[in-house]
């Protein structure tokens, strides 16, 4: 059947002549001449509506680009919360049970599972056309681009999964449709998140087609300016009492030292703002593999796009670390167990959970460099309007290929890669952390210095303080005095080396941010050298609470461990310099005892919590291109 060229009539006018020619009975003679004009709407000009009656959606629909062109969001959330955890599902060792778990959301149904899940797809509008009863339409996407979207149309007051063409009355009446994104963007080679719709209207024998392009919005991280509107951390279970972990400065986990943490973490929350009903802390089950490692198991980001109203509308989507545990009986490696109470706690409406791992690939002993405390982010800064990714990495410690090429692939936070292999844990947020700043951009980044340590160990030892222990007042099994650190030439070479492996990352971070040294803030930190053990390889390692390892409640408010490090007077130094260094950008420290709890199994507060924070502000990621 031959295909007529879509005319170029203006929309309105087009509109209007429909309107005045479609009569009850179909069509009058005179539109009976011409062939329909088929007439596909999107939201093109990104104000949250499809224009049907103007032309505002009509420049520019067959291709996009930033600020022009319509956008749909990855609809991977349970608006309903249809999808529930199976009985035992957290603790079976089973790799199915991940692919399960993955597996159900809103998208992966043929259904519109409710008002909220219909806000989640993307309008799609067909104007009233002047067709016949013989008349039929075609709604098409090229095939490797289905298996990404679903369409849907209104029918009897209720949006189905659109089979088959429209009929002739549909077409008169004109058609809602609505467009659901079945996945985000993973891998650019298969898929790079456009989707092209044609609708081919066909009357007499005579037909015309219309296209409008759209682009899935991507996963975007979390920075640490912006506001946390929940924290989330552990609290003792009974599988939580375990032996000490291979990279454990002094024990494992201690139950009895949660609380002074949970109090801590809880004072600093209510001194930023934040309600009691804002932290929440969470037990597993009384298996053994259950840890407290809340930042390691998620990396919260979300996805936008417009709304009515100049507004914006969003979805958490929290992407799981993609770290492989395998059994010690032997069998099938599967993600770690830790990290399915996402599925339990979190997902739900607006929220959803992706998962992403290589196949095939086996853990890399504990799988370290693959905890999500390894993945992290820096703000907006000219160059980069959304930010970029930062991640720690090296060639016999890199991340899973196939989870960096998903963050990759969303295409607008531009990664940032430095070298963490030098530590045992093997994190970014170890040694860096962002914070806010009084400098022409409003961030810079605070940095864990042992120079800084050893010099105000000095500084102790000047004031006829060598005798005074560090960790004194923790539970500690270890206290040693300043003297004895000063005098142990093999702990004073190792925190140089450690500075030097910190000054490494510096450059790197310079260079690619465009920070000057005196931009950034040093907080003092103390290294020593752990492992080798199975699993683990040997690297450094805080020897101190690492100030730099802390949580952001607000731009100005900065919940970090207490050091517990030399007094001199009364006055903790540690504690005294980083309160003053982030003072000089606006950032008040709230204390937080993490010593037994966290520190002593090797990590920190930022590592025992994460946060969801406030996704609005700064520029829509589909208005400006990367770059500008």
């Amino acid at each position: 059947m031959p295909e007529t060229p879509r005319r170029r009539v203006p929309r309105r006018t087009a509109v209007v002549t429909v309107a005045l020619l479609v009569a009850a009975t179909g069509t009058t003679a005179a539109a009976r001449k011409q062939p329909p004009v088929a007439d596909l709407r999107a939201d093109v000009n990104q104000d949250g509506r499809v224009d049907v009656a103007g032309s505002s959606d009509e420049a520019g629909e067959e291709a996009w680009r930033p600020g022009r062109g319509a956008v749909f969001l990855a609809n991977v959330d349970d608006d309903s919360r249809r999808c529930r955890m199976r009985l035992g599902g957290l603790d079976r060792v089973d790799p199915a049970v991940d692919e399960r778990l993955a597996a159900c959301h809103d998208a992966a149904d043929e259904r519109v599972n409710g008002v909220r899940d219909e806000a989640d797809l993307a309008p799609l509008r067909i104007a009233p056309l002047a067709v016949g009863d013989q008349g039929a339409g075609r709604v098409e996407v090229p095939a490797a681009q289905r298996p990404y979207i679903r369409l849907f149309v209104r029918r009897d007051g209720a949006l189905r999964a659109l089979r088959g063409p429209l009929t002739g009355r549909e077409l008169r009446a004109g058609v809602e449709l609505a467009l659901e994104g079945r996945d985000i963007v993973r891998d650019p080679r298969r898929w790079g998140g456009e989707v092209t719709v044609t609708l081919t209207v066909t009357d007499r024998g005579r037909s015309t087609s219309d296209r409008v392009r759209l682009k899935v919005a991507p996963v975007l991280f979390q920075h640490d300016l912006q506001r946390a509107e929940r924290i989330f951390a552990a609290k003792p279970g009974p599988g939580l009492g375990v032996p000490p972990g291979p990279w454990s400065v002094g024990g494992g986990y201690r139950p009895r030292e949660w609380r002074p943490f949970a109090s801590s973490l809880v004072r600093a929350a209510g001194a930023a703002g934040l309600s009691g009903r804002d932290v929440t802390f969470t037990a597993g089950t009384e298996q053994w593999w259950r840890d407290i490692w809340r930042q390691d198991m998620v990396e919260p980001a979300a996805a936008s796009v417009p709304a009515p109203g100049a507004g914006v509308h969003s979805m958490r989507v929290l992407l799981r670390a993609p770290v492989l545990w395998a059994p010690p009986e032997g069998g099938e490696a599967t993600l770690s167990r830790s990290a399915r109470l996402l599925f339990r706690d979190f997902r739900g409406p607006d929220v959803g959970v992706v998962q992403q791992v290589t196949p095939g690939r086996g853990p890399s002993g504990i799988d370290l460099q693959n905890f999500t405390g390894n993945f992290e982010s820096v703000p907006p800064y000219k160059g980069h309007p959304h930010g970029r990714v930062l991640y720690g990495t090296a060639p016999r410690r890199a991340p899973d290929p196939a989870f960096v090429r998903m963050i990759e692939a969303q295409g607008t936070q531009p990664a940032v890669t430095i070298d963490t292999s030098w530590l045992l844990v093997g994190h970014v947020d170890e040694t860096v952390h962002v914070v806010r700043a009084r400098n022409e951009r409003g961030w810079t980044l605070a940095v864990a210095d042992p120079r800084q340590a050893v010099e105000l160990l000095r500084r102790a030892q000047r004031a006829g303080e060598g005798g005074q222990r560090l960790f004194a007042d923790t539970t500690a099994e270890h206290k040693p005095t300043v003297d004895a650190l000063l005098a142990d030439g093999a702990f004073l070479a190792g925190n140089e080396e450690a500075a030097r492996h910190i000054d490494d990352q510096i450059g790197v971070l310079l260079r690619e941010t465009g920070l000057s040294r005196s931009d950034l803030v040093r907080v003092p930190v103390l290294y020593a050298m752990a492992g080798p053990a199975p699993g683990v390889p040997e690297g450094a390692i805080a020897y101190s609470p690492s100030i730099a390892n802390g949580l952001s409640l607000t731009a100005r408010d900065y919940a970090a461990p207490d050091p517990h490090g030399p007094k001199v007077d009364g006055r903790d130094l540690f504690r005294a310099a980083a309160q003053e260094a982030l003072a000089a950008g606006g950032v008040r420290v709230h204390w937080v005892e993490n010593f037994a709890w966290s520190h002593l199994a090797g990590g920190e507060v930022h590592c025992a919590t994460n946060a969801l924070r406030d996704p609005s502000g700064g520029v829509p990621w589909w208005s400006t291109a990367p770059g500008r």
